[in-house]
């Protein structure tokens, strides 16, 4: 009975699916039947409400192909919010059905000769949008004469329509001549072309060698249009100088001195893209003056985006970590402008960290640190172990700050608060490494606190200080012999190793009294862990010991040189490119742009110049996923447009 109860449920259930599918597609029919019928109205009011909810239902994903003649009817009007609506909904059908695109050609042509230049402007950027290869032979009349239009919007947009031929046929567009009349347009008297010719001559660039490259002739003209240009106007002149080779270092320097007024732009990406054109011409410029007038005056603008949006200053923060990697002393002077605010949110508050411990120096770290301290008493656990953590590479970094930061982590470790005392052990432990024999008085703080270590990353290097510093343990022996009781219950074996290492450790600098517990230490290790890195390190030790004591207290007590500090610097040939990118994605993800923007035909996530990249590896490649399995196989992707693959 309860079979047949169960299958009858099912089988209501999958007619009540089938019943919601049928009344959902009536609905979607009876919309759009009723928008055709609208469409064809003979009241004009009626049709451009209609032509409204078109665009809506597309735009929220509502497949309205359908409507594709019903709106094309519609064309022929003079109201320019229904031709630009209609264009759009055309643009976005226009792979699905090209043959009927055609259909609305001689009304593009049509408009392309308007009296009106926002029409004339208009049918040519759409025409150039549409993406279909039969439209390009009937484009090309009507964009050469856009090219030579006595309207500057006209003729921009033109210019910009080129580059979408390219792409769409490269051929047609250097036959017709196209190409060379943007070449010629970098020499209009209007700013807005100049500043799209240069966009689309770098764009198309980038598809075939050869297009164009920057003369000396054609600088003069971008340095008098980038003053006059509206902002995204001004980034693309100036991207494309910051590619520009100058002659020799006078052309070098008159090009930095005409550019510097763009530092005090409101926008941020055209203060980032003059700071990397002042970046890449320092290797031209040779006069120190000179260099240090232009860091002088980059300054307060980039200490000007942190007034801005969250959103804004991270990406700032995120671009100045660059440039603080190639100029380390350019912002020393402004360390509390990058002190966190109550009200920050986390991303930013961590960026602000790592950029004040790029520009800390000896001068400057004692109210850095009292600054982390306070930093490290916030609620927050990842804020405060990136303070702390932070406390830690400045000891490491100035040897003239590691004492005042030992008495900050001391201070921390007193609080007792659960997670910081765990944190602070941590990087305690990895401050005295970088100090070997000294600040041995520390570890005495570290024991009084020992029962509120509990962390094994903690408790590692709680017990690597004793071993390393028994002289100032009293009761090191016990301490030893109580973490012992508990050695097979650990399931960390860092904690282990520490443990069997600090045991004979303080064997060997105190025989007498150690001996009963090293044996104890190293038979539970070998006769009964379960772990086999454990156990071997455990053998080791014991035939150290019983092969040759003073060898074993050569081994084990060895004068180690200090690990280096902990550093986040990117690769010289990184920094390089990324700096050349500076203000782009790339920088932001500090991955050069090369790693995840590549055409369809290129092998995701492989650089097209691979080989030239020291950092990129065959292991790189694979933690990408990009062996030729899976999602990863290239043969099933077809050449096409770049994309951009990844997340945010």
């Amino acid at each position: 009975e309860e079979k047949m109860m169960n299958a009858a449920i099912q089988t209501n259930i999958a007619r009540l699916q089938i019943m919601k599918a049928k009344v959902l597609a009536a609905l979607r029919k009876g919309e759009n039947y009723e928008l055709k019928t609208e469409l064809n109205s003979e009241y004009k009011e009626r049709r451009k409400e209609a032509v409204r909810r078109v665009i809506a239902n597309m735009t929220v994903g509502k497949d309205v192909s359908g409507l594709f003649t019903d709106v094309l009817k519609n064309m022929h009007t003079e109201d320019l919010e229904i031709k630009k609506l209609i264009y759009l909904y055309l643009i976005n059908y226009a792979k699905t059905q090209p043959d009927l695109v055609i259909l609305a050609i001689n009304t593009f042509v049509k408009d392309a000769e308007d009296s009106n230049p926002l029409i004339r402007a208009l049918a040519i950027r759409t025409m150039g949008c549409l993406q279909v290869q039969e439209v390009v032979d009937y484009l090309s009349d009507p964009l050469r004469k856009c090219l030579g239009d006595s309207n500057p919007y006209v003729r921009k947009t033109a210019v910009m329509c080129v580059a979408k031929v390219f792409e769409l046929n490269q051929a047609a567009a250097e036959e017709n001549g196209f190409v060379e009349r943007v070449r010629e347009a970098l020499a209009d008297s209007n700013t807005m072309v100049v500043a799209n010719a240069v966009s689309a001559l770098r764009e198309m660039s980038e598809r075939a060698e050869g297009i164009w490259r920057l003369e000396a002739r054609t600088v003069g003209r971008l340095l008098t249009a980038v003053n006059e240009s509206v902002e995204w106007g001004q980034i693309a002149i100036l991207e494309a100088l910051s590619e520009y080779r100058p002659a020799d270092e006078k052309e070098a320097e008159n090009i930095c001195e005409r550019v510097l007024p763009r530092l005090q732009h409101a926008n941020g990406s055209v203060v980032l893209t003059t700071v990397r054109l002042l970046l890449q011409y320092e290797q031209y410029v040779r006069r120190a003056d000179l260099l240090a007038q232009f860091a002088k005056k980059m300054v307060p603008p980039l200490v000007t985006l942190l007034a801005s949006e969250p959103e804004i200053q991270y990406v700032a923060l995120r671009n100045i970590n660059v440039i603080l990697q190639r100029r380390p002393r350019l912002l020393s002077k402004e360390i509390r402008v990058f002190f966190c605010k109550y009200n920050d949110p986390i991303y930013v508050k961590f960026e602000k960290i790592e950029v004040l411990v790029r520009i800390c120096s000896e001068r400057n770290s004692e109210p850095l640190l009292a600054e982390l301290k306070e930093y490290a008493k916030e609620v927050d656990v990842d804020f405060v172990r990136c303070a702390v953590t932070a406390i830690g590479r400045l000891a490491a970094r100035y040897e003239a700050a590691a004492t005042q930061a030992l008495q900050v982590l001391t201070e921390l470790l007193q609080m007792r608060i659960d997670y910081v005392v765990q944190i602070a052990a941590e990087v305690l432990g990895n401050v005295l490494r970088y100090y070997p024999g000294r600040f041995g008085e520390s570890v005495t703080v570290l024991c009084e606190h020992a029962e509120y270590i509990n962390e094994p990353a903690a408790r590692a290097a709680f017990l690597w200080a004793i071993g390393e510093y028994p002289e100032h343990v009293t009761n090191a022996q016990s301490m030893l012999d109580n973490q012992l009781d508990s050695f097979l219950e650990e399931e960390d074996a860092r904690v282990q190793l520490a443990l069997i290492s600090a045991t004979v450790k303080y064997f060997l600098k105190q025989p007498q009294r150690a001996q009963q517990l090293v044996v104890r230490a190293l038979q539970t290790a070998t006769e009964k862990c379960a772990n086999p890195d454990v156990r071997d390190r455990a053998y080791i030790y014991w035939r150290l010991l019983s092969a040759d004591p003073a060898a074993a207290r050569s081994v084990v007590l060895a004068e180690k040189s200090p690990p280096l500090p902990l550093s986040s610097d990117l690769p010289a040939p990184l920094l390089e490119e990324l700096v050349a990118e500076l203000g782009n994605v790339s920088s932001v993800l500090q991955t050069p742009a090369s790693r995840f923007v590549y055409t369809k035909s290129e092998r995701p996530g492989i650089p097209r110049d691979a080989a030239l990249h020291p950092w990129f590896d065959d292991e790189s490649s694979k933690q990408l996923g990009t062996d030729n399995t899976g999602a990863g196989d290239t043969a099933a992707i077809t050449d096409g447009e770049p994309e951009l693959l990844i997340s945010f």
